[in-house]
């Protein structure tokens, strides 16, 4: 398993556009995705998104494949579904729909987006469809549990930006040299990063299934939001765990570099992890970027690393408002969606599961992904549900009176019968 360099303390600000920046001409992309069941799955969770935010199209179409990045730029993502039968197919479905509609509602045709525009509608539409996705599984009890990865990149100018829930991931090549650009919201992650489990290790620890995060978990996702400056001739791959889980770091970098074409790339990927025991569903995105639009790459570029972007405060009358809705109590401990991370574990449904952390738990910050509010009453608490028993709530003295009032009814009607 390979796993991100570790962030630089320094915090790259956002910035909006600078023409300074710019690099006149264009930037052409040429891609190709591919999903495929796998080996044991009978059937595919996964799903993945193309688009073209100017021409607001989306799919592998002719066109998609090859084309000029336009003034409101271009989308991938691969989302990784979870929760057994059909649950996680929808909840990675409604993932790459609702992303797709929420970057492309109410673009200006005329309006080039900014950096900061681009990813601030990134965050929000991941955000948006991990509501939608609780809710939905709120409503339907055969939907319980279902969430999904996401791992999304989008491009505006020759920035690439990477918005991250789980454990897929985002890899760049270049020059040569392959860096994963995304961190693993993972158990096995943070126990890497906290200096308690060597990557060696990490290939045959028993908890390597356990994400921390995943849309639908719970009504609200914290959206890991990183990027890089785009070179000339890179390559870029988003992948689900059922490639970079069963296909070596080295691997997958040999493909990227050696073959060419995205669609080739794309094959014999899918291939490789096959041959490995394909225990889970495949998905790949390969993108080449050329073209004058952007720089050549230079003896002394900063390498590539994980890099956070923080985004400038909004005023306040501009912020959406905080919409949730209350979860129901779920066990404590472990919520087991049907999805799989890891190599070394029986593949199966349920072999994935979303960490409930506890607050103060060490190597490993609280998520909101973890298994929502608890509830706090207790029996006899002031606030316990009570249980109201019917009652007439007459006064007692109409109830003297109305007794009092058939009595001598029934002894008026026995002097009667017997006189």
């Amino acid at each position: 398993m390979t796993q991100p360099e570790a962030p630089s303390e320094a915090v790259v600000a956002g910035s909006s556009k600078d023409s300074s920046t710019l690099v006149p001409g264009d930037i052409r992309v040429k891609l190709f995705a591919r999903t495929d069941v796998g080996q044991i799955r009978e059937h595919n969770e996964d799903n993945f998104l193309v688009a073209d935010l100017t021409r607001r199209t989306r799919g592998l179409l002719e066109a998609n494949r090859s084309g000029s990045v336009g003034p409101q730029g271009t989308l991938f993502a691969v989302c990784d579904g979870m929760g057994g039968a059909a649950a996680g197919e929808i909840a990675s479905q409604l993932a790459v729909d609702i992303v797709y509609e929420r970057m492309v509602d109410a673009l200006e045709d005329t309006h080039a987006l900014s950096r900061d525009d681009l990813a601030r509608r990134l965050v929000r539409a991941i955000e948006a469809a991990g509501l939608r996705i609780f809710q939905e599984a709120k409503l339907d009890r055969t939907r319980r549990g279902m969430g999904t990865t996401v791992t999304a990149a989008a491009l505006v100018d020759q920035f690439l930006f990477f918005a991250q829930v789980g454990d897929s991931r985002g890899y760049l090549l270049r020059d040569g040299n392959l860096t994963q650009l995304t961190r693993d919201q993972s158990l096995v992650n943070q126990l890497i990063e906290a200096g308690q489990l060597t990557e060696e290790e990490a290939e045959t620890f028993e908890h390597n299934n356990i994400i921390l995060q995943a849309l639908g978990t719970a009504d609200t996702v914290q959206v890991d939001l990183t990027f890089c400056e785009l070179r000339r001739g890179d390559v870029l791959l988003l992948c689900s765990d059922g490639l970079s889980g069963m296909v070596r770091f080295e691997d997958i970098r040999e493909v990227l570099r050696t073959v060419h074409e995205p669609i080739d790339a794309c094959k014999l990927l899918t291939e490789r992890a096959n041959q490995a025991g394909g225990h889970d569903n495949i998905t790949v995105i390969v993108v080449g970027f050329d073209g004058e639009g952007l720089r050549p790459l230079m003896p002394d570029d900063e390498p590539l690393r994980y890099r956070k972007y923080v985004l400038p405060e909004e005023p306040s009358d501009l912020t959406e408002p905080n919409r949730r809705f209350t979860p129901e109590p779920p066990a404590p401990g472990l919520i087991a969606p049907g999805h799989n991370a890891g190599v070394s574990l029986p593949q199966g449904l349920g072999s994935t599961v979303v960490f409930a952390q506890n607050a103060g738990s060490a190597g490993m910050p609280k998520s909101p992904a973890a298994a929502g509010q608890r509830s706090n009453r207790t029996p006899g608490s002031p606030d316990e549900e009570r249980i109201d028993i019917p009652g007439t709530h007459v006064p007692p003295w109409v109830v003297v009176v109305i007794v009092v009032a058939v009595i001598l009814v029934l002894f008026g009607t026995a002097l009667l019968l017997l006189a």
